[in-house]
């Protein structure tokens, strides 16, 4: 790619178009946490937002939905300094607000930084061919998957991934949809540790994943190194991560031949949307591979933690177990795809030197989740949830076309997406006080004829949480339990899959005029209805946590990030830093059967 080549994407046409795009994000979801006040215009044609201090004013037209989510007209908005029209232009926008925002000195720099590089990644997604939302809907697994253009719904700087130049984003970002083979690597026995799910082991999974001809030349390598691959275990690394990190921060452990270079495996992947998950193209059947990559994007260092890693096969284990013994979630045919095997490398100088929290202990770890792939049946295919919310060019969304493709009324697609996705949900908190993060990216549809037939959660040790103190837990899997507040426990419900999902999926339907909003959220209340009837011995649950209560409490995404870009949320503690805000009406109490 010659220097020209990768810049291509950042003309002044498409940059501008990005510009308008996120401006018109942030006006939208900072407006929704209440950052901002926009206020009528007196001839009633829209809203206007004034800067801190007062010079610059944005005027735009909006529809106020459901949630208080405000569907903004991204061609209305105006952008006037002084009195005189001028271009939306994110980076201004934020720092005109910076006060409202509350932006701090240490974190605005930073945080333009990361919405330039949002700005520079739409940018690219505008050069791709642009494939109408119809004939998206029904591409293969992998195409949706990088056919994807807005990332997390809610938060504006989401693309931020600093630590990449444009070329490793154009060979490592999903959206570049560039094949990547992984560097493996051999890691002492003694400084690295390996746990697997029930019946396997490390060198039975290692030659089911890797083939015998890769084993064997892997072998060979060590052996003429005079080292024998029987003490070592084997660990693959993301390649930004070996180039940037590995060889120069565990330079001592690569010298002391406690890691050993193997080389860079046959099978190639596919970046998914969480940007350090790999999707096995060569063998679709095979696992995933998660790898830990130390790049600042959405509010965290997406590291892995060795720590971490030593209980997930045993957590996802125990969940596996949980799912299949139970008849409410194996009559929807719900299931997990689990993590089967983890590996985490403890460098003992920078463990001595850091606390658990530390991105030093959370650079060289890897975990091998299942493939969906082969849970197929004759008919069936898969597509990220995620891509419910997307909208192709032509403001046509890929769940309108699903709509049409099943030939159901909205009403109807509707009853069989949420069978499959928020009975699960709800059965595993009512039942067993359990929540999972079930937002797009970690969902993953089961698709027959556009009708969703069942979900499939994954990103399982990281995400889940058990509310209930006095549960029964094995002791490798205790970690997962966390003492929450009563009165946010609901909010895995409320926040998680109502404000950070349904709240886009509602008002993209009745944007595009498919479904009105009364008829979007009374088949979730009729979904609600309908599990809660079926279980009349959690009466005394529902009761307490009431899903139809009027109102519940804004949790805010955007503050999280804007307040602190490199540690949002202490993930063993997470109620305690959430941001609440005031309250918003529950869009499914109108429909409530008293």
């Amino acid at each position: 790619m010659s220097l020209a080549d990768a810049i291509s994407h950042l003309s002044p046409e498409l940059w501008a178009r990005a510009n308008r795009a996120l401006v018109r994000k942030a006006l939208a979801e900072f407006s929704h946490e209440r950052l901002l006040d926009p206020q009528p215009l007196e001839d009633g044609s829209g809203y206007r937002v004034l800067s801190d201090d007062g010079t610059v004013e944005y005027r735009f037209r909006a529809v106020r939905h459901a949630l208080d989510h405000w569907a903004v007209d991204e061609a209305s908005i105006v952008r006037l300094k002084d009195g005189a029209e001028a271009e939306p232009d994110a980076l201004d926008f934020h720092i005109e607000m910076r006060g409202a925002l509350g932006l701090s000195d240490e974190v605005l720099p930073v945080y333009l930084e990361e919405i330039s590089s949002t700005l520079a990644g739409t940018g690219f997604k505008y050069t791709k061919p642009q494939v109408p939302a119809a004939v998206l809907a029904k591409s293969s697994f992998q195409d949706i998957e990088t056919g994807m253009t807005e990332g997390h719904p809610c938060f504006v700087a989401n693309n931020g991934r600093l630590g990449f130049g444009v070329h490793e984003f154009r060979s490592y970002a999903p959206e570049a949809a560039s094949p990547v083979h992984l560097v493996w690597v051999a890691a002492r026995k003694d400084v690295s540790t390996f746990t697997a799910g029930a019946g396997l082991d490390h060198d039975s999974f290692m030659r089911a994943e890797l083939g015998e001809e890769a084993i064997a030349g892997f072998e060979a390598k060590m052996a003429a190194l005079g080292l024998d691959l029987a003490d070592y275990h084997l660990l693959p690394i993301h390649p930004w991560q070996w180039w940037n990190k590995t060889t120069v921060t565990f330079a001592a452990e690569i010298a002391s031949r406690r890691l050993v270079l193997l080389g860079e495996g046959a099978d190639a992947y596919l970046a998914q949307q969480s940007i350090r998950t790999f999707f096995n193209t060569s063998a679709p059947e095979k696992h995933y591979v998660k790898t830990a990559i130390s790049v600042l994007n959405m509010g965290f260092m997406r590291g892995l933690s060795a720590a971490y890693m030593e209980a997930t096969p045993a957590i996802n284990d125990w969940l596996h177990r949980l799912i299949e013994n139970d008849e409410v979630l194996q009559s929807v045919d719900f299931s997990i795809i689990r993590e089967r095997a983890a590996i985490g490398y403890h460098h003992r100088q920078y463990e001595r030197a850091t606390d658990r929290y530390s991105p030093y202990r959370k650079m060289l770890a890897a975990l091998w989740r299942e493939s969906p792939v082969g849970s197929l049946k004759e008919g069936e295919r898969l597509a990220t949830m995620a891509s419910l919310l997307h909208v192709d060019a032509e403001g046509r969304s890929l769940a309108a076309a699903l709509i049409e493709e099943s030939g159901l009324s909205p009403a109807e697609w509707l009853r069989h997406y949420l069978r499959a996705y928020l009975v699960p949900l709800l059965h595993c908190f009512y039942q067993y006080d359990l929540a999972y993060m079930p937002h797009g990216e970690n969902t993953i549809l089961v698709i027959e004829d556009g009708v969703v037939k069942r979900a499939v959660f994954k990103d399982i040790a990281e995400e889940i949480v058990v509310m209930d103190p006095d549960a029964v837990l094995p002791p490798a899997v205790e970690r997962i339990r966390a003492d929450i507040p009563e009165d946010m426990k609901l909010l895995s419900i409320f926040t998680d899959v109502f404000d950070c999902f349904f709240r886009f999926l509602g008002s993209i339907l009745a944007t595009e005029g498919v479904c009105d909003e009364d008829t979007f959220w009374k088949a979730v209340a009729d979904c609600g209805h309908a599990y809660q009837e079926s279980m009349p011995q959690l009466a005394e649950r529902f009761e307490r946590y009431d899903l139809f209560a009027p109102e519940f409490q804004l949790s805010c995404l955007n503050r999280l990030q804007l307040r602190n870009n490199k540690q949002m949320v202490d993930l063993t503690d997470p109620s305690a830093a959430l941001q609440l805000v005031g309250t918003l009406q529950n869009p499914v109490a109108p429909f409530a059967r008293r």
